[in-house]
């Protein structure tokens, strides 16, 4: 059977007496329990004691030429904690009393000795010393861990007294340690704590443990620790006398539960964003084909008179519905975006005119006419900026808008600042897109009415807005949102109410972020050169009224279509040999083979065959890698030709 090493190491006693065969005849009788060390020097003694502090007993003559036994312990007291016995004659039995009186001594034995008495007293010395040395050991890690621990740290006796508090503890009652010390909670704590508290108590008798969370209100003295407070309560088991003891364990988890909150926001923000560009998709179909069929039937009809005015007032309808979709796609995920070093105190010091003129054309339309006024703060950070790579239009359409936002937050007027920053992040922030790295901060702060925490919490969900019916379609700052994300930064609101609001836009700097997303596109070329004669054109996509729009704008400019409404439909027709086809139109988004895959099988059976990818919402892993011939739906027979001419006039891949 193994046995613990600990239970093994041998208790160290060590032996001083002047006469040899004494220390002889203990070192025989203690050998078989003991590690023995001997010396018939007092003086070799201390020095023995000195380098070492793993003695447990000393056993000592008193009578001693160089030196009493009763001096040479008390001189020991300064290098060990070990006890001591004395062994002594009748004749020194007042110098032992009076070594016993001041605690020099533990133990004496009479000369001669009982070998059987002396061995169980210095076994029972050894017990004693161990016991004493680990209950020190205890003691100084339970000191340690009280003074240390961040977390406040409290013991309590079967009546719930404080019996051991640290400050961390005291602190969250607004006391010292020594004022918490023989109280209980219910007479430490805030009034409003009480319900809590004794519910907790209950919950402790009946289960053991009792765990929770709590929200502290403001005015409660331990919030001023931290907001949110997880208060842990344990039975730990018999005092002394027999009673329960139980252990209260008070962590501040403000910074987590912040965290969590963020977590959970953008997890609820990501989400958003993939219903977003579903729905964008099937309503981008929808509305290709409304407007689609709006412009044919248009140019079928007369220019003038009742049924163009409807025919146009619904073009212009679904046209605002299709501006909406696009917003929506912004928030989901920002497409054609140019991407470029920005000099952003460049770019706040051009906008000023165009944000003044904005502040006062808004306060015309409902901010009640008081006086707004708008400042572009970058002094603090002139000359030490260095630039971000991002979409410079994106940029300032997304300060004009919070701007905006401002001014109709100030119904009474007052000043908008906007300023800029720079901020280094040393560690990833949870729940945000924020990484260790350096970022430009643009920040605009108003003085309006604020936001209460609510209102903030929602404050980037599409179609969520505090104004009034037309003011506002709630897409404003998820659209900011969007942008901002997508080009590797983070937006962050701090608002009270009646306290105003400031927005932070955080961008990476220009070498934290490489440069990608779509260059601006290219403006379309005049028709002519092959584009001008008749294409055999094939359309691919699986919706039918698109798949239809789609054709007819083909065969009103002359063109022969095909038609089909699957991938896998247009590869089996090239399988079984069309003619000349001279440009696929191909949906990039079908159930079953999808755009890129059907045209890989295409181009296999036709090289160098052109094709112009048609979508509502696709990932940017969906597209094709040159951007440059793909189209985005809703669009009219223009943007097809447009796109059509520029592919045809460069040569095929």
């Amino acid at each position: 059977m193994k046995t613990d090493p600990a239970a093994q190491v041998r208790p160290v006693v060590l032996l001083v007496d002047d006469e040899a065969e004494i220390l002889v005849a203990l070192t025989d009788l203690l050998e078989d329990t003991f590690t023995v060390l001997s010396t018939t020097s007092p003086t070799e003694a201390l020095e023995i004691l000195s380098t070492r502090n793993d003695v447990d007993v000393i056993v000592s003559d008193q009578r001693m030429p160089e030196m009493g036994g009763d001096v040479m312990l008390a001189r020991a007291r300064a290098h060990s904690d070990a006890q001591a016995i004395l062994l002594t004659g009748y004749a020194d039995i007042g110098a032992v009393a009076a070594a016993l009186n001041q605690g020099r001594i533990s133990f004496y034995s009479h000369k001669p000795w009982d070998p059987d008495a002396l061995r169980a007293m210095i076994v029972q010395a050894a017990d004693y010393h161990r016991l004493e040395r680990e209950l020190r050991t205890e003691r100084m890690l339970l000191h340690g861990l009280l003074d240390n621990l961040r977390s406040g740290l409290g013991f309590k006796d079967a009546q719930g007294r404080f019996i051991r508090i640290n400050q961390q503890a005291a602190d969250f009652y607004g006391r010292d340690i020594n004022a918490c010390l023989g109280r209980t909670e219910e007479e430490l704590c805030d009034a409003d704590l009480l319900p809590i508290i004794r519910a907790a108590q209950e919950r402790l008798r009946t289960e053991g443990r009792d765990e929770e969370a709590l929200e502290l209100p403001a005015h409660i003295r331990g919030a001023a620790q931290g907001r949110w407070r997880e208060i842990t309560r344990v039975v730990l088991g018999a005092l002394g006398d027999g009673s329960a003891s139980s252990v209260v364990i008070n962590r501040d988890i403000t910074r987590q539960q912040e965290m969590a909150a963020r977590l959970r926001q953008a997890e609820k923000m990501q989400a958003l964003g993939t219903l977003a560009g579903g729905i964008a998709h099937d309503f981008n179909n929808l509305l290709t084909a409304v407007l689609g069929s709006l412009e044919l039937v248009r140019d079928m009809g007369p220019e003038e008179g009742p049924m163009a005015r409807l025919l146009d007032n619904a073009a212009a309808a679904a046209q605002r519905g299709a501006s909406l979709t696009r917003r929506l796609l912004n928030f989901s995920r920002p497409r054609d975006l140019s991407l470029e070093p920005v000099d952003v105190n460049a770019l706040l010091h051009g906008m000023e005119d165009l944000l003044a003129q904005t502040v006062v054309s808004r306060q015309g339309k409902g901010a009640n006419g008081q006086p707004c006024s708008i400042v572009v703060d970058t002094a603090a950070s002139d000359g030490v900026l260095p630039p971000v790579c991002t979409d410079a239009g994106q940029l300032e359409l997304a300060v004009l808008n919070l701007c905006i936002n401002a001014v109709d937050a100030m119904p009474g007027g007052g000043m908008i600042v906007v300023s800029t920053a720079l901020k280094q992040v040393k560690e990833i922030v949870a729940g945000t897109n924020l990484v260790p790295g350096n970022y430009v901060m643009v920040s605009v702060t108003d003085q309006g009415v604020g936001m209460s925490p609510d209102t903030l919490a929602r404050v980037f969900e599409p179609f969520f807005t505090t104004k009034d019916v037309g003011r506002g379609t709630g897409l404003g700052l998820s659209m900011i949102y969007g942008f901002i994300r997508h080009v590797g930064g983070e937006v962050q609101v701090r608002s009270q109410p009646g306290e105003g609001t400031r927005v932070d836009l955080c961008l990476p700097v220009q070498g934290g972020l490489r440069a990608q997303g779509k260059a601006r596109p290219a403006a379309s070329l005049r028709a002519g050169g092959e584009s001008s004669r008749a294409l055999h054109v094939m359309v691919v996509d699986d919706e039918p009224g698109v798949r239809a729009v789609t054709a007819g704008f083909l065969r009103a400019r002359g063109h022969e279509v095909l038609e089909y409404s699957s991938g896998t439909a247009a590869v089996h027709a090239m399988e079984e040999g069309l003619g000349p086809i001279d440009l696929v139109i191909m949906d990039v988004m079908m159930p079953g083979m999808g755009g890129l895959e059907t045209v890989h099988h295409l181009q296999a059976l036709r090289p160098g065959l052109r094709v112009l990818y048609l979508t509502g919402y696709a990932s940017a892993g969906a597209l094709p890698a040159g951007s440059a011939n793909v189209m985005h739906k809703p669009f009219t027979q223009a943007d097809l030709a447009a796109h059509i001419d520029r592919i045809m006039q460069r040569p095929p891949d």
